[in-house]
């Protein structure tokens, strides 16, 4: 499993760097050192040109996202806020902005976010308003867009966990997936510390692992991998020492699909549903959640886990949001051909 998890990222990061460097000709962007460089992008000021996204933009532009959704973002003070989360590694692998450099680069400029993707669908004016979009998520028609909603899901000493859930929709909670290498893994001892984990689980069923690392997890060269930040499960991060310490014997036991496993007890806590958006060219995502949806012991909170493609989805967006998505991630709706690309073997 974890060859085919590395060959399906491989090829889909791939794909996505040789689309951007096309889509990146023209805008504000900078590339990241290494052998497969990654695009990330900068925002822009001036007046609208050619380009052909661009409906809504009012002198504001950002290469990563359609002009429609970003001009959307910027109109909303907690959307735009989803900007404040810092590149990881910004200062170790990518050079200054093109247009300040005094600006730091965020984790939303990347090429390959799955927050901005996310971002540039449902930030989209119309998207949201689809009843077509509403009806394939099962979400109410009132329902209101919050993005890193803090899931608050509760612990066996009375406190909470206070990670993110990458958006909330009403009733819905909604897992995004792009080139992220898996749904991260995390010790037995702090999974198995959720209030309810036995009563919405059959851990035997669970997808297990062994925490091979002597140190907690650090910032990675792809801070995509990362897009939920382990926090203390305390609240507290004096407690971080206490529970967490920095050096561990190797071989610790514990789960693999930690993002699924606390977001289904999110789902769970919230009286809530729970749906995991990937590419369709990454069916090791989807078998991932499988996995964990076998695991689910009550048949009422199964029926309310979801998997979505982000290529089913496109075929509910605006024709022009089509073409974007197309161009640059090279997703396109069921029975379509994605639009051709640069040579991936240059790259």
């Amino acid at each position: 499993m974890a060859k085919a998890e590395s060959l399906y990222t491989s090829q889909l990061r791939l794909e996505l760097i040789a689309r951007n460097r096309e889509w990146a000709r023209g805008r504000a962007h900078v590339e990241s050192y290494g052998s497969a460089p990654v695009i990330v992008y900068a925002p822009e000021s001036g007046v609208p040109t050619d380009r052909s996204s661009s409906v809504g933009w009012k002198g504001i532009h950002h290469g990563n996202f359609f002009d429609a959704a970003y001009c959307a973002i910027c109109a909303q003070p907690d959307w735009m806020r989803r900007f404040d989360k810092v590149h990881a590694q910004a200062a170790r692998s990518l050079p200054k902005p093109v247009l300040d450099s005094q600006r730091r680069w965020r984790e939303l400029d990347s090429s390959m976010s799955s927050d901005a993707l996310l971002m540039n669908v449902f930030c989209t004016p119309g998207v949201a308003a689809s009843a077509m979009v509403r009806n394939a998520l099962g979400v109410e028609a009132d329902a209101q867009l919050e993005f890193g909603w803090k899931a608050r899901v509760p612990l066996c000493h009375g406190r909470v966990d206070r990670t993110e859930v990458d958006m909330r929709w009403g009733s819905l909670l909604v897992e995004a997936k792009l080139t992220e290498s898996d749904f991260q893994s995390r010790e037995a001892r702090i999974v198995e510390a959720y209030r309810d984990f036995d009563e919405v689980f059959d851990r035997e069923l669970l997808p297990r692992t062994e925490i091979v690392v002597a140190r907690p997890r650090r910032a990675s060269e792809f801070p995509e991998n990362l897009s939920q930040e382990f926090e203390s499960e305390l609240g507290d991060p004096e407690s971080v020492a206490m529970i967490d310490p920095l050096i561990r014997p190797l071989g610790e036991p514990g789960y693999a699909s930690y993002q699924l496993i606390r977001n289904v007890l999110a789902a769970h806590a919230s009286e809530s549903s729970f749906c995991v958006i990937h590419d369709e060219r990454r069916p090791d995502l989807r078998e991932a959640w499988f996995q964990v949806m076998a695991a689910v012991r009550s048949a009422e909170l199964r029926v309310r886990m979801k998997v979505l493609t982000w290529q089913e989805l496109s075929a509910f967006v605006p024709d022009e949001l089509q073409r974007f998505l197309d161009e640059k991630y090279g997703i396109v709706a069921p029975g379509k051909s994605a639009s051709p690309f640069g040579e991936i073997a240059d790259v």
